[in-house]
């Protein structure tokens, strides 16, 4: 599986950005897809994670609210919708896969987003 990220760029505070990972080779329903970031001078962190069959979700408290990860299994992509964006939000967020939050074994090559104030 290679995962391809999208959808990075510069935005104002407050506004929306619309991230996508798509997925080549097979994804089994059990395979956790996350979203990671890392901002400047910092240490990477979890963002957001969806079980790719059930489509079960889990946030990080500091997106909880604001951001919302979705998956189309037809088109074999993850979506991560961020809204009300801050200015701490920006990093460059990278997609993953993996059998666990936290065990992901795969990863894209990472989107940046920018928020200015």
């Amino acid at each position: 599986v290679q995962l391809v990220e999208s959808g990075g760029g510069l935005v104002q505070a407050g506004g929306s950005l619309r991230l996508s990972c798509a997925a080549s080779g097979r994804i089994y329903s059990s395979t956790s897809m996350g979203w990671l970031r890392q901002g400047p001078g910092k240490e990477r962190e979890f963002v957001a994670n969806i079980r790719w069959g059930a489509g079960t979700t889990y946030y990080a408290d500091s997106v909880k609210g604001r951001f919302t990860i979705s998956r189309d299994s037809g088109e074999k992509t993850v979506y991560l919708q961020m809204d009300s964006l801050k200015p701490e939000d920006t990093a460059v967020y990278y997609c993953a896969a993996g059998r666990s939050i936290g065990d992901y074994a795969l990863w894209g090559q990472g989107t940046l987003v920018t928020v200015s104030s």
